[in-house]
């Protein structure tokens, strides 16, 4: 038997299916909700249930604690309902009207900006092009069906090739492939655009963007937008990386930095070699010694979990940041399905 749930404050309702998600839901029926990792572990879709009863499914203590629990709260990526609901969450418009698309593509080109990090330059068909906002990711579809998601490196403007940035990591089968057997001219095949984390550009408030490794790609992409649009917010692009090669497009920060993007990398484990005299520590800590007051900021966020977590709890706790604006992108290292 179908449930009825309903989003408050929209007033939109939908049915949700028992064996759905309510996010599944939601989506099916063209109400986008927050999401990124959809496997219960960034926390983006985190949200109240009003009334009724639902199965939390699988999701990561950490991301969804008994506390918040008690409170109501619940990830709509893994909440599947027991009854009629009625659910507090903010709804993502602007991504309503561009399709979900599976596409072949080609790689065009492979470039290793530092030993651990390929960067792929993909090509659609000739009578292809993909709508997507900048900020969203892809996932790559595998021989077994399953997927692996990647966050898309260039803005819409810049659309000719699709760009990835691929950290290798240790025990990936798909990273493994990427770094030791992929070449130019072999085929993939995609399912995209995904994900709400892009750029809110009906706000007027200064800008935050925090990035750890290669949570830089999604962060490129709005910058590059934002540049190109004309978007005249303040803006300050935090790098968190352990040394100074893991800044593997350093040089693109500094052309922001004279365009008037205000950039500061940190590194957490510069080597002698980096003779590094800029900031160092967690890249969140920079942000929390450089602002008292994020009352009036947005922040976007991206890059491994225990960074944007530490992120969006210390931002908001020590220097007042509202929940709803604080966007994130946590990379799990695995498929988002």
């Amino acid at each position: 038997m179908a449930f009825q749930t309903t989003i408050q404050p929209s007033g939109h309702s939908f049915t949700n299916e028992p064996h759905e998600t309510i996010l599944e839901a939601a989506i099916r029926h063209g109400y986008t909700l927050p999401y990124s990792c959809r496997d219960g572990v960034c926390g983006t879709c985190k949200g109240k249930v009003l009334q009724g009863q639902v199965d939390y499914g699988k999701y990561q203590d950490s991301t969804l604690t008994e506390l918040e629990k008690i409170a109501g709260m619940a990830l709509f990526c893994c909440a599947k309902p027991l009854s009629d609901l009625v659910i507090e969450c903010r709804e993502v418009n602007a991504i309503n009207d561009i399709p979900v698309k599976i596409l072949p593509c080609r790689v065009q080109e492979m470039h290793r900006p530092a030993a651990d990090v390929m960067v792929l330059s993909l090509k659609l068909p000739a009578n292809e092009r993909l709508q997507f906002m900048a900020g969203q990711y892809i996932d790559i579809i595998l021989k077994d069906q399953k997927s692996r998601s990647f966050s898309l490196a260039n803005a819409p403007h810049d659309d000719e090739f699709l760009e990835l940035h691929i950290r290798n990591i240790a025990g990936g089968e798909f990273t493994k492939h990427v770094f030791e057997t992929m070449k130019p001219r072999d085929i993939l095949r995609f399912r995209g655009p995904l994900g709400t984390f892009f750029l809110r550009e009906d706000s007027e408030k200064p800008i935050i963007f925090v990035a750890s490794g290669t949570g830089f790609a999604p962060i490129k992409a709005i910058i590059e937008h934002a540049l190109y649009i004309g978007i005249k917010r303040p803006m300050h692009f935090y790098w968190g990386a352990r040394k100074l090669a893991d800044l593997y497009m350093l040089d693109k920060a500094r052309e922001w930095e004279k365009l008037g993007i205000k950039f500061t990398p940190v590194l957490s484990e510069a080597l002698p070699a980096d003779a590094w005299q800029g900031r160092t520590g967690f890249v969140h800590s920079a942000v929390l010694d450089d602002y008292s007051d994020l009352s009036g900021y947005e922040v976007y966020a991206c890059g491994a979990p225990v960074v944007v977590e530490a992120a969006q709890r210390d931002f908001m706790s020590l220097r007042n940041l509202p929940s709803e604006s604080f966007f994130s992108d946590a990379f799990t290292f695995a498929a988002k399905v």
